[in-house]
């Protein structure tokens, strides 16, 4: 899908093609829509297709009709009814008229600019626009982050009383989560000082402090990511232990149920045998079962609190 966007008197218009001084956006696009934006602005192809490879890593690309800031941004996957967090590329394309985004999906880093929710923004603004978009990635990052650490703690509530790896599966999914996030983080920070160096856009009088926010703001995005990502690996480390500490009272447990239950065992076994023995307790007595039955389950009760009070099975 290809969309195209104008600033006019101070608002953000959607028009019907291309205009010098205009956005296009380009979410998921086809074959076609791809050649047809290559041959309009004489760019190659791979350079339109390299955010739709979910691998493609962060760097900037200069070339004397476009100059492209790829990024890596964050995005939430559907899988199995659990949200998992991820990260795709977004490349930006700047030529001599206009700038174009491609990403392989709608994503709430560019739906505020096409809602025309963000303040300062001009599509003629070029370079702006990319430190607006990087300066709403890293922010994105930072929300996703505190997302992940609320979901670690809703699994850590869950493992205190667990004995199923079920909890466990979950924060391994977390963890991976904060690889992914650690990895693009670190890719874009190489983008934004290269940024910071060299003169590779035009800059606007204020475009240096908004760089020096989306410089601080993804730093800060890395610390979260690396805090987050060591306190999840002790949990899974602690936890496994809690695990097998919860499966060992259980077999405990059992283990006293089990010696409980033995002694009537006994018991019934040795008043069932099917042999003429007149000398058993009871077997002339027309209330010998109850008494027989009376006196097994009393042995077995204390039998029962005298194992579970043992040491050694505290």
């Amino acid at each position: 899908m290809v969309n195209y966007y104008r600033s006019r008197n101070n608002r953000l218009e959607q028009i019907d093609s291309q205009e010098p001084g205009c956005w296009i956006s380009m979410i998921n696009p086809n074959e076609a829509e791809l050649r047809q934006t290559s041959t309009e602005f004489d760019l190659d192809s791979d350079t339109l297709k390299a955010a739709m490879d979910a691998y493609e890593r962060s760097r900037i690309e200069t070339d004397e009709n476009y100059t492209m800031v790829l990024v890596n941004i964050p995005t939430i996957e559907e899988h199995n009814e659990k949200e998992l967090y991820n990260t795709i590329p977004l490349s930006i394309i700047v030529t001599k008229d206009v700038v174009i985004t491609v990403c392989s999906e709608d994503t709430p880093i560019l739906r505020p600019f096409a809602a025309g929710r963000v303040r300062d923004f001009y599509t003629f603004m070029r370079s702006r626009f990319i430190l607006q978009v990087l300066y709403r990635t890293a922010t994105l990052y930072l929300q996703y982050l505190s997302f992940i650490d609320r979901k670690s703690d809703e699994v850590e509530n869950k493992l205190h009383k667990s004995t199923k790896n079920h909890e466990l599966i979950e924060l391994l999914k977390l963890e991976k989560s904060l690889v992914y996030f650690t990895t693009a983080l670190r890719s874009n920070e190489a983008v934004l000082e290269k940024l910071s160096r060299y003169d590779i856009i035009k800059k606007y009088p204020d475009d240096s402090d908004l760089l020096e926010d989306v410089i601080v703001e993804n730093k800060q995005a890395i610390e979260m990511a690396n805090i987050y990502s060591g306190i999840l690996s002790g949990m899974m480390d602690a936890f496994a232990s809690v695990i097998s500490n919860n499966l060992n009272i259980v077999m405990k447990i059992l283990t006293v149920i089990s010696v409980a239950l033995a002694i009537p065992n006994i018991i019934f076994g040795a008043f069932g045998m099917n042999v003429s023995f007149s000398s058993i307790p009871f077997m002339q007595s027309s209330s010998g079962f109850f008494i027989i039955v009376g006196a097994t389950a009393v042995l077995s009760v204390i039998s029962y609190f005298i194992i579970s009070k043992a040491k050694t099975f505290k």
